[in-house]
């Protein structure tokens, strides 16, 4: 070729076609989606205000991350600790997070020059009877060395690259807040379990105690019997009910070890290994104070909140992918090396090749799929809008609903204790009409009975009361630390 002509072309390659690229970029509009905003209404607000009013322990002060602390139990702390280190199900989302982390440095690898070293050795030769022989090219074998080095570079003037990489970016983002609210659920279910179980140990202990009362009952009755004051309705009535008790008895020892091993593996730990541990401790006492925040921190406080946004950032990036996607591709590539016939003459000039020039690649008809893969992107953002102001909505309704729980839970608690005190009146009335003779023994029965029943369920409201507690700050979205899920993720893909 002549090299004016050469020279030409060359200047065409630099300058023009990254002009007109630079042309067309101005062409490609903005992505500009914001998320949805989703807020409680009127109505919400003005329930949770009168909510906090009504309930002296509720404050507007910000919850604490580790908000199990305010029960003051030890035990409780320890399992947290524990399970936040051991957990699996935390370990899978803090594996999800290095995977998301791999991921978005590979585009942002796409995005870099790449450079690659190459070297070859071909001995070949062609057939004496082949066209090129017959027009004097040697048929005789030949050596043919080369080394030298490839680059090449995607120029991102419609920022598809940018987008691919915003995309993986966000979806990190998403991974860790992912973690954060497999921390906030694995937080939750160890105190609810641990709750339940002090709560099933202090069921057991009013069991047994009954039980202690039953068979006193029954030495009674067989004491009457033998004296003639007393029949064997007495005596049968006395010990089925002893029966009864030793058949919930059991039933809430089985309820017990199931929970065990229930926080056991919350823990990550082999079944009966927190047997030893969890024995003799009380339920504990419900918090004096339970600071809930203000409600406009909520969209904050919560990760599963952060994570629907992130996602919904990500799928806004990809429309932006799919939008440059339309257009040219140009990328810079060249290699630089030496070839020779013979090894020796790899170190001289005249060995030299090169070659440097922009590569521009222009879609013409893909048969519909780019149009198809922005439909795709449009579709699957419009579903994280969706899925994220339902994971708004959703919050609302979880806080209302724990906010009510825990102050019925409170004034539930406070009727039972009346009615536990006007029952253990009765039966001590009942128990002493009977041995003066006075009362039958059925009454004892029904007295002892109702006892036992209110006894059971101030220890189920006492153990509602603090799930309430619970549940309210699992809906407060406590159990992480916002600023340490900043150094693990973000601080680490900025690296």
């Amino acid at each position: 070729m002549n090299p004016a002509v050469r020279r030409q072309n060359l200047r065409f390659a630099v300058y023009v076609a990254p002009a007109i690229a630079l042309a067309l970029a101005g062409c490609v509009g903005s992505v500009d989606v914001r998320p949805p905003t989703l807020a409680a209404t009127t109505v919400a607000e003005q329930a949770r205000r009168s909510t906090v009013a009504a309930a002296p322990a509720l404050t507007e002060d910000s919850p604490p991350s580790e908000w199990w602390q305010l029960f003051g139990d030890t035990t409780l702390t320890t399992l947290e600790a524990e399970a936040s280190a051991s957990n699996l199900d935390l370990q899978a989302a803090t594996a999800r997070i290095d995977e998301s982390r791999a991921q978005l440095g590979l585009v942002n690898a796409s995005r870099q020059p790449q450079v690659a070293a190459d070297a070859s050795y071909e001995r070949a030769g062609i057939s004496q009877h082949s066209p090129l022989a017959m027009v004097g090219a040697p048929a005789s074998a030949t050596n043919l060395w080369s080394i030298g080095l490839e680059a090449s570079w995607e120029l991102d003037l419609w920022g598809h690259l940018r987008h691919l990489s915003e995309s993986a970016d966000a979806r990190l983002q998403a991974s860790g807040f992912g973690m954060a609210s497999v921390k906030v659920s694995v937080a939750g279910n160890v105190a609810r379990t641990y709750l339940l179980l002090r709560g099933t140990q202090a069921q057991i202990s009013i069991t047994e105690e009954n039980r202690h009362i039953a068979e006193h009952l029954v030495q009674l009755a067989d004491s009457r019997l033998q004296n003639g004051v007393a029949t064997r309705f007495d005596v049968a009535s006395a010990r089925a009910d002893v029966a009864s008790i030793e058949a919930r008895l059991s039933r809430l020892q089985q309820q017990r070890d199931a929970l065990m091993n229930a926080l056991a593996l919350l823990l990550g730990k082999p079944p009966r290994e927190l047997d030893a541990r969890l024995s003799g401790t009380p339920l504990p006492s419900m918090p004096h104070r339970l600071p809930i925040g203000v409600p406009s921190e909520l969209a904050h406080n919560r990760p599963d909140i952060l994570q629907a946004e992130a996602r919904l950032r990500a799928t806004v990036a990809d429309i932006g992918a799919a939008k440059a996607d339309f257009y040219p591709r140009i990328s810079l590539t060249g290699n630089l090396g030496v070839q020779a016939f013979d090894l020796s003459d790899l170190g001289s000039w005249n060995s030299r090749q090169f070659s440097f020039g922009p590569t521009l690649y222009l879609p013409i008809f893909q048969g519909g799929r780019l149009e198809r893969n922005l439909e795709l992107s449009e579709a699957r953002h419009r579903l994280a809008g969706i899925a994220y102001q339902q994971t708004v909505l959703s919050a609302w309704h979880e806080v209302d609903d724990a906010l009510s729980a825990y102050t019925t839970e409170l004034k539930r608690h406070q009727q039972l204790q009346e009615a536990l005190t006007q029952n253990q009146t009765a039966l001590d009335v009942a128990e002493r009409g009977y041995q003066q003779g006075t009362v039958d023994f059925t009454s004892v029965l029904v007295a002892r009975r109702s006892l036992l029943a209110s006894q059971a369920e101030l220890v189920d409201c006492a153990t509602a009361s603090a799930l309430s507690v619970v549940s309210l700050y699992r809906a407060l979205g406590g159990g992480w630390s916002p600023d340490l899920l900043t150094t693990s993720v973000t601080g680490e893909s900025r690296s």
